[in-house]
């Protein structure tokens, strides 16, 4: 697990809609996380690969990621939000993919399927309609 520095994150607050009645209209609760991945000296360059392949919309060309968090009426459970959600995206980016290595089917798997096959048109063929033999 790669732990990021509070000194990486830079934080942005303004005024969210939705629940939270004239709060809402004073108070800036809304948090937007910038975190910037290519320049960021604690993530290795496949982890920075990962991370920005999965970040997706929330990565900007400029090689940041933005999250945004508005689900809480405090700023201090947005912000945290924010953090934990940084923190999910570059745990999953930290995992090496296993890479799977291909195998052929055996000679007798495919006789096997073959014969399976056979097995079957034969059935199939017998629900027909009986033909007049001359």
């Amino acid at each position: 697990m790669t732990v990021i520095p509070e000194d990486e994150l830079e934080f942005r607050f303004f005024r969210a809609g939705g629940p939270g009645g004239q709060n809402v209209n004073k108070v800036s609760t809304s948090v937007q996380l910038r975190f910037d991945v290519i320049n960021s000296p604690s993530l290795s360059g496949p982890v920075k690969e990962r991370l920005l392949k999965l970040a997706g919309s929330r990565a900007t060309q400029a090689g940041e990621v933005l999250i945004t968090a508005v689900r809480f009426r405090t700023q201090e459970r947005n912000r945290a939000d924010a953090v934990e959600r940084l923190q999910a995206l570059v745990d999953e980016a930290s995992i090496r993919p296993v890479f799977r290595v291909p195998t052929r089917p055996t000679r007798a798997s495919k006789e096997r399927r073959l014969e399976s096959k056979a097995k079957r048109s034969t059935i199939k063929s017998g629900r027909g309609k009986p033909r007049l033999s001359d």
